[in-house]
């Protein structure tokens, strides 16, 4: 075996690369071009790690595995021959493509690309860049049907919002918790209902189950807060689906039923959350649009960005950073009654005059705690932090987690925090109310693994409930009990399960151990333990999977010692997550740190949307 294909296996070993990116690089290449396999295996680590590409800059000894173990590293750039200039050195790389033929990897100026990510890119930016074209209704009757839903206010951004959506086929409306995206929505849709000749298709989609039923539920609460008419209120969707569900995803396959060539049924697409929609799933749903649809996303673009590649939302509004161009500042304030002022800036992308970012609190106000550290860990303001946690706030809580005694005193109050729901199943309340009560208190996590981590917070808990005598494990091992939550893990579109939807394990009618998992349209779907798919128990959650759903008590368990995993955009996603009431649980150093650390995803799409997806 060669030095290179040694080093690369020991850094698998080490788990600074998966066995899939040394799988990979040699597939790609042969030890006798190595600097051609340490390429490959760095390429495919990076889109492991959600990078849509790997610029060429960044491919050097010393960011190799981001720092970490630099005696390997250097060992391995010595065995790929201390490559020093790689345009050349990839020139004749036959499995490279500098774009104009297929290969499963793309060079594009300075960044290299997995050929399906780069095509995916280039998809998106060509989809924002071209529905930028405004659909014109008329002015006048623009403006009268904004005031009469919005009313007149110098400034409002939840009508420019609805403004942007009016006159574009694609808009996208971000904001932070409490700014009223559902609101704005709401109102919008109304707008469009008068404003259209005829009946409208539309449809409400969320990444996934629960994000899905809260949007189904708070823009139904919306709507009946809108002076419309009783055949206006008939025209509104009543409920939202999952992505997956919309786009028809096939169990064990990659195959939609919705695509380019068998489009969806629909004139107006909501996309709530976001943020959470991966470079891949936005270029499906892009695919499967119709020519005449309406596309509005909605979400947080401070928040965590999705799990697999790319940070679609986040980068699409950088653009709004330029300001809207003159032109159409004088369109919306034409349209809105609201002054708003116009920048030239020749290079920024027309897509900026497609975005409108929410900039008023309506939920958290000056003596909310959450609202004041979630402002605070947005902006990195290590000061603003600690007056947020020594101001007297009492919706906020920090627990120091630096004992052995601090961390079961922690097990004791998270399960005092679950205390409620299960004695609602031993009141043998209705699954409804009990599936209500799970959702008032919820644990989040920043790892998977180990005991500040989802696996072994949810056997400590587990273990601590039945050391209270509040739940009890059956004989033989089971490791079903009533009460027990669980986390779908992998779609199942013949149960009608998609990946993050929580059910809770009751007795039905027979007294028979189901599991109960609302459904988006409000009912309740119960199925057998043994027939459901992948699945984890969800006494604790990962942040990333609790993203799109909202807890009264939201308490975050940070690990003793600072890993890169803690960002910025981690923490303010765990905040944004409560409602009424946020404990934290960390090391202040630990969580002074991770606020200065900010997530950074590589992608060429901004730069993209300035060169029309080429």
């Amino acid at each position: 075996m060669s030095p290179i294909s040694t080093l690369l296996e020991q850094a698998v070993s080490l788990r600074l690369l998966r066995a899939l990116d040394m799988q990979f690089a040699r597939l790609l290449a042969d030890d006798e071009r190595p600097a051609h396999m340490l390429a490959a295996a760095c390429l495919s680590a990076e889109a492991g790690d959600g990078h849509v590409c790997l610029p060429l800059s960044q491919l050097t000894r010393e960011n190799l595995f981001n720092g970490r173990h630099p005696e390997l590293a250097h060992a391995l750039w010595q065995a790929a021959g201390e490559p020093r200039h790689w345009p050349t050195l990839l020139a004749d790389w036959q499995a490279l493509s500098a774009t104009d033929r297929p290969a499963p990897v793309v060079l594009s100026g300075d960044r290299l690309y997995l050929h399906r990510l780069w095509h995916h890119e280039g998809h998106v930016a060509r989809f924002f860049q071209a529905q930028a074209a405004p659909q014109q209704f008329a002015p006048a009757q623009v403006r009268a049907v904004l005031d009469a839903l919005f009313g007149s206010q110098p400034e409002d951004w939840q009508k420019i919002a609805a403004a942007v959506a009016l006159t574009q086929k694609t808009a996208v409306i971000s904001g932070g918790p409490g700014t009223g995206k559902t609101t704005t929505v709401a109102r919008l849709l109304a707008a469009l209902i008068r404003l259209s000749e005829g009946a409208l298709r539309i449809q409400l989609a969320a990444p996934t189950g629960k994000a899905a039923a809260r949007l189904t539920e708070s823009l139904g609460k919306a709507l009946q807060a809108l002076p419309v008419s009783e055949p206006e209120r008939q025209r509104f969707p009543t409920e939202a689906t999952t992505l997956h569900r919309l786009l028809g995803a096939q169990p064990e396959t990659q195959r939609l039923r919705y695509h380019a060539n068998n489009p969806l049924h629909l004139d107006v697409l909501v996309v709530d959350e976001a943020s959470m929609v991966d470079l891949g799933m936005m270029a499906n749903l892009i695919a499967a649009l119709p020519p005449q649809a309406r596309v509005i996303f909605l979400g947080d673009r401070d928040q965590l960005a999705s799990v697999e590649a790319g940070a679609v939302l986040g980068d699409i509004c950088r653009c709004a950073e330029a300001g809207y161009s003159p032109v159409r500042a004088t369109q919306l304030t034409v349209l809105t009654g609201c002054e708003i002022a116009g920048r030239d800036d020749d290079v920024a992308p027309p897509v900026r005059d497609a975005i409108c970012l929410l900039r008023k609190s309506y939920r958290f106000s000056e003596h909310s705690g959450i609202g004041q550290l979630a402002a605070a860990v947005n902006a990195g303001d290590a000061r603003a932090v600690e007056a947020a946690f020594s101001g007297g706030f009492d919706d906020i809580d920090r627990q120091p987690l630096n004992s052995a005694e601090a961390y079961q005193s922690m097990l004791t109050q998270i399960a005092e925090g679950y205390r409620p729901f299960l004695q609602r199943i031993a009141e043998r309340a209705e699954p409804a109310a009990i599936i209500a009560e799970f959702g008032r208190y919820q644990l989040l996590c920043a790892l998977r693994e180990g005991p500040f981590g989802v696996q072994g917070l949810n056997q400590r808990i587990e273990q601590k409930l039945m050391q209270l005598q509040l739940i009890r494990r059956p004989a033989g091992g089971s490791r079903w009990y009533q009460g027990r939550p669980v986390m779908i893990t992998r779609n199942d579109s013949a149960l009608g399960l998609f990946n993050g939807d929580i059910g809770i394990t009751l007795p039905d009618s027979e007294g028979l151990l189901k599991v109960f998992f609302p459904l988006p349209d409000g009912t309740i779907k119960a199925v057998q333990p043994s027939r459901l798919p992948a699945h984890e128990t969800a006494w604790a959650m990962t942040v990333h999977k609790s993203q799109g759903s909202e807890f009264d008590h939201t308490a975050l368990v940070m690990p003793a010692q600072f890993l890169p995993v803690l960002t910025r955009e981690l923490i303010y996603t765990a905040i944004t997550r409560a409602r009424r009431q946020l404990t934290l649980y960390s090391d202040e150093n630990v969580f002074r740190r991770a606020v200065q650390l900010r997530t950074q995803r590589r992608s060429g799409l901004l730069d993209r949307l300035g060169r029309g997806g080429q």
